[in-house]
């Protein structure tokens, strides 16, 4: 039996992309008649990190490993943390030792790192997956053991220096659900008739509490005409009310919900907004910006600025500012369509346009020889 290894966490940005490979390469491996049969996937994740939960979840077999942060900035917890990547990387090695698998894929996150290095130093071929506009450390560290690393743009290619030539411009992942997504469906589980206009308000996999103050200020003026749609996090329980559904967490009806909506109002993490662009909805963008971030938010929500995919709320915006926004594209019907349309202009990038059978197909190849690369 063949085997195959994913790594990547931290956060939902980088476990759920990487299903979406997963599944899709259980399908080519399935199709390619691989020796033994069969094609086994699991998962390298922390711990004690939040991926395990969600990896389990989808029925892949989940090995933790201790995970240290990797930070650019000098910090006292970055002596225990180093000791915590030192104890993941040997963590990492003996599990891959153990289980051999003929490829590591990683979908990134500060978990990624060890397992990546552990997997070059037994000779086992790492293909690297970045969301992102820009890279983001664990990714910089992992280009130097991977084999391949795909990469959402072409213009991403500039970050990568001396790596360039590993890099294979493939879109970002999206779950398979998306694309047998029915807006009806999704209309019926929310319980919100044919006729009105929906603005669904997503935070990511955990919430955002900008958006959720940018929703309790502006919700008396967008539910005048509108019915919002909240995805509003773990924790947070604002009640419901005249044109107002909120949930802590959608789940498995994402799908559904994001066809039927009529715009989109998030975050600009790259999951979220390549979710989005793959059911080709418009979108409002407040990319998460300030000391706590790389910026990758605000570079992820340009490129879809200036393909005329979605509107972005720039710094210093006000309430005021974000309800104008959400007017001005909920009252043009053209202008929604043209900016779905540039959206999934921007998803289609991958051969077939779909990307994670796209990574699929590549890991297949690979896993068959390196004679065998499937582009």
């Amino acid at each position: 039996m063949v085997s195959i290894a994913f790594t990547g966490g931290g956060t939902g940005g980088h476990v759920y992309p990487g299903l979406a490979v997963a599944e899709a390469a259980a399908r080519a491996a399935a199709e390619a008649g691989l020796p033994g049969g069969e094609c086994r996937m699991f998962w390298i994740g922390g711990a004690k990190g939040m991926e395990r939960g969600i990896v389990e979840g989808a029925g892949l077999e989940f090995m933790g490993v201790p995970a240290g942060k990797l930070r650019r900035s000098l910090s006292p917890a970055n002596v225990a943390d180093m000791f915590r990547v030192g104890a993941g990387f040997f963590a990492a090695r003996r599990i891959l030792k153990r289980e051999r698998p003929a490829l590591l894929f990683s979908k990134g996150g500060f978990v990624s790192a060890p397992p990546c290095a552990a997997a070059a130093s037994l000779g086992i071929p790492v293909f690297s997956h970045e969301s992102d506009y820009s890279p983001g450390l664990a990714t910089r560290l992992n280009c130097r053991f991977a084999e391949r690393v795909f990469i959402p743009y072409e213009e991403s290619r500039r970050f990568y220096g001396r790596y360039a030539a590993k890099t294979t411009v493939s879109g970002n992942p999206v779950r398979a659900p998306f694309f047998s997504a029915s807006a009806e469906k999704g209309r019926a589980f929310l319980g919100i008739p044919p006729g009105e206009k929906i603005l669904l308000v997503l935070g990511g996999s955990q919430g955002s509490q900008e958006l959720n103050g940018i929703v309790a200020q502006c919700r008396d003026t967008l539910t005048a005409a509108y019915t919002i749609v909240h995805q509003t996090g773990q924790g947070a329980a604002p009640r419901g009310g005249y044109r107002y559904h909120p949930y802590q967490y959608i789940n498995d009806a994402m799908p559904d919900v994001l066809a039927a909506a009529d715009l989109v109002l998030c975050r600009s993490g790259a999951g979220t907004i390549w979710e989005a662009a793959a059911l080709g909805r418009p979108m409002v963008l407040v990319p998460l910006r300030g000391s706590g971030t790389r910026g990758d938010q605000v570079e992820n929500a340009r490129v879809f600025s200036e393909a005329g995919a979605a509107v972005v709320m720039e710094a210093g915006f006000s309430k005021d500012d974000v309800c104008a926004a959400v007017r001005a594209v909920m009252g043009d019907e053209a202008r929604r369509a043209a900016m779905g349309q540039a959206a999934r202009g921007i998803a289609a990038v991958a051969p077939g346009g779909n990307t994670a059978a796209y990574l699929a197909k590549e890991i297949i190849a690979r896993v068959r020889g390196p004679g065998n690369r499937g582009s």
